[in-house]
């Protein structure tokens, strides 16, 4: 088995797992697995009550990444602010293109999807599957501004909520 260069996540940190958003590293392991020796990375996603094992030799290469750095975050929250650009494609277009901006990880696509989604009070009320899309986005979104911060969930969610808020006004 070949060796590819190591990422550099370590145990007890927190790292963006693309189709799951923010998790922790709990321990890097070794399993034989079809004969093969793995490295294994750990990472536990507290709130989703679930377990994923990465081989670590994999991991840069599926879109694992470290947190996103402060001025990034604040790039995002800025993106929430701006208006809402919704495109005239039919809906199951627009929710692909919206599933695939939430699984890529990418905070700045998440937030763009938060900010397209966003109602206000006194907007048309939202479809089920639009309701679905806006509250994966906002909850990946609000994880990593978390975990960014130092801060709980709820007071980045306040963090999120107030910026949209702001839009409104």
């Amino acid at each position: 088995m070949t060796k590819s260069k190591k990422p550099e996540f370590r145990p007890n940190e927190f790292v963006v797992y693309p189709a799951h958003g923010v998790g922790k590293i709990i321990s890097i392991e070794e399993q034989e697995i079809a004969g093969f020796k793995l490295e294994l990375f750990v990472i536990t996603f507290e709130k989703d009550k679930m377990t994923l094992r990465v081989p670590t030799h994999k991991a840069t290469e599926i879109g694992m990444r470290p947190l996103s750095a402060p001025d990034v975050v604040t790039k995002a929250l800025e993106t929430l602010k701006g208006k809402a650009r919704v495109k005239r494609a039919m809906w199951s277009r627009r929710a692909q293109e919206y599933e695939q901006k939430i699984n890529s990880g990418d905070l700045m696509a998440i937030a763009e999807v938060v900010r397209d989604l966003h109602r206000t009070d006194d907007q048309r009320e939202q479809s089920y599957s639009e309701r679905q899309l806006y509250e994966a986005a906002l909850e990946r979104l609000t994880r990593e501004v978390a975990a960014v911060s130092g801060v709980d969930e709820a007071g980045a969610q306040k963090k999120v909520d107030e910026v949209l808020l702001s839009r409104a006004a």
